[in-house]
């Protein structure tokens, strides 16, 4: 499973997903940042929007946009939510 934070510098709420998303240790997963600023068809996508956090289950799959978790979400929360869209694109897939 690949996570992909589109953030930004200076972004404090981006920052935050960030630093949550590092401490979640009953899941296993690869995060990738992308900085919005370094491509402009992400900054234009992205830029009244990030955080904006993606799932891909393999890397022939599509990316899954999540909803944005509250800056107010513990560490436990965002695991449960990752959790609860894994669950179900895995009942999508199998359907």
């Amino acid at each position: 499973m690949r996570l992909i934070l589109y953030s930004k510098p200076g972004c404090h709420l981006c920052e935050g997903l960030q630093e949550k998303l590092e401490q979640i240790q009953n899941l296993t997963f690869e995060l990738e940042i992308r900085d919005i600023t370094t491509r402009e068809d992400w900054f234009h996508a992205y830029q009244y929007e990030i955080p904006v956090l993606h799932l891909i289950q393999s890397d022939e799959e599509k990316a899954q946009a999540l909803p944005r978790p509250s800056p107010r979400a513990s560490v436990q929360q965002l695991e449960q939510m990752l959790c609860k869209y894994l669950a179900k694109t895995e009942k999508n897939n199998a359907e």
